[in-house]
C-alpha cells in the first residue's frame, strides 16, 4: 500500500525539522513551505494527500491558504497543527474544510492519528479543546461570523496589516497600489463601523479573521 503523501507548512525551520523526524517513518513527505503563499503553490504543484499546516504564517495565514487550496484542489485534506487554544481559530479551520485540529504541545502520536483519520474521511479534534469547540458550535453556529463578508484581497490586506505592515509595504507585497490598499482598508472599517486602523486590527483578532 502506498504511503500517505504529506506536505508540511510552518514558518519555523526547527519545527519543520522535528515534524520531518516524527512523520518520515509513517508517511511520504513530499515537501515543505514556510509561508502561506508558498504552501498554496506547492500544494498545487505536488498535490499531496494531506497538508499539515500552522495557522500563523507570513504572507497568508494557514486558514486562508487552505481555503485557496481547497478551491483549486478539493481532494487535499488539511490537518492544522497550531499553538492556538482558542476555539474561534479551531472553528475557522473547520469552516474552510479542515479535517483535524491538533495543538503543538499535544502528544506526537496525536498528529499521526489525525493524519490517518483525515485520510479515512473522519474529523479529529485534540481532546484538549474538543468539548469547548462543540459548545461553541452549538451556541453560535458555523459560517455566521464577519469573515463571510471579506473578499480574498481584503483577507490578505487584513493579515498584512495585523503583521504591522504599512499600506506601502502591503502594496509592494501584493503587487497593487497603496491607494487600493487604503480603499480596501476603509471599506472594511466602514462595514464594521470602526474608526481607526487599530480598531480594525483588534476587531480582526477578536473574531479570528487573522492569525497572530
Amino acid at each position: 500500500m502506498a504511503k500517505i503523501r504529506v506536505l508540511l507548512a510552518d514558518d519555523h525551520k526547527l519545527i519543520l525539522g522535528g515534524l520531518k523526524s516524527l512523520l518520515e517513518p509513517e508517511f511520504e513527505l513530499v515537501g515543505t513551505a514556510e509561508d502561506g503563499k508558498t504552501l498554496v503553490s506547492e500544494a498545487v504543484r505536488l498535490h499531496p494527500d494531506v497538508v499539515v499546516v500552522d495557522i500563523s504564517m507570513p504572507k497568508l495565514n494557514g486558514i486562508e491558504a487552505f481555503r485557496e487550496i481547497r478551491n483549486i484542489a478539493p481532494g487535499i485534506k488539511a490537518v492544522f497543527l497550531t499553538m492556538h487554544h482558542d476555539v474561534t481559530y479551531a472553528a475557522k479551520t473547520f469552516e474552510v474544510g479542515a479535517s483535524a485540529y491538533v495543538l503543538k504541545h499535544s502528544a506526537p502520536t496525536e498528529l499521526v492519528t489525525a493524519i490517518r483519520e483525515a485520510m479515512n474521511g473522519r474529523t479529529y479534534v485534540t481532546p484538549l479543546i474538543a468539548g469547548d469547540l462543540m459548545t461553541s458550535f452549538r451556541e453560535t453556529g458555523q459560517g455566521k461570523g464577519p469573515a463571510v463578508k471579506l473578499t480574498g484581497r481584503q483577507k490578505e490586506i487584513l493579515q498584512l496589516l495585523t503583521e504591522g505592515n504599512s499600506a506601502k509595504e502591503i502594496a509592494a507585497t501584493l503587487g497593487i497600489s497603496p491607494r487600493t490598499v487604503e480603499f480596501h482598508k476603509y471599506n472594511m472599517m466602514e462595514e464594521w463601523n470602526l474608526k481607526t486602523s487599530a480598531d480594525l486590527i483588534r476587531f480582526a483578532i477578536k473574531h479570528g479573521l487573522v492569525s497572530i
